[in-house]
């Protein structure tokens, strides 16, 4: 069973930054994609960030050119940086890894506060 866990997730203040890292048990070279979603209270989980196999990123539109995406093959690790921070950008963020043939697997969250 993949085990995804995320970490980096704090209060920050309005224009600040955080770095949240989602660590694979397994390597994530065997996923089509991973993915970084987020939760704001009382809302859906969306989508906001995805990195293929080869290293292509593509963004929600709320945050492009605020948040990167990245990854470690070596360490299995995916990132997300988030730089100048809103107080809409709180929520519960969530990794998850793709197969488009097979099952998905989610991490358990970090909370992400941004104070106004």
């Amino acid at each position: 069973q993949v085990q995804l866990v995320e970490s980096g997730g704090g209060l920050v203040q309005a224009g600040g930054s955080l770095r949240l890292s989602c660590v694979s048990s397994e390597s994530i070279s065997r996923f089509d994609a991973m993915d970084w979603y987020r939760q704001a209270p009382g809302k859906q989980r969306d989508l906001i960030a995805r990195i293929s196999r080869i290293g292509t990123a593509t963004y929600v539109e709320s945050v492009k050119g605020r948040f990167t995406i990245s990854r470690d093959n070596a360490k299995n690790t995916v990132y997300l940086q988030m730089d100048s921070l809103r107080p809409e950008d709180t929520g519960v963020y969530y990794c998850k890894a793709v197969q488009w043939n097979g099952s998905d697997y989610w991490g358990q969250g970090t909370q992400v506060t941004v104070s106004s």
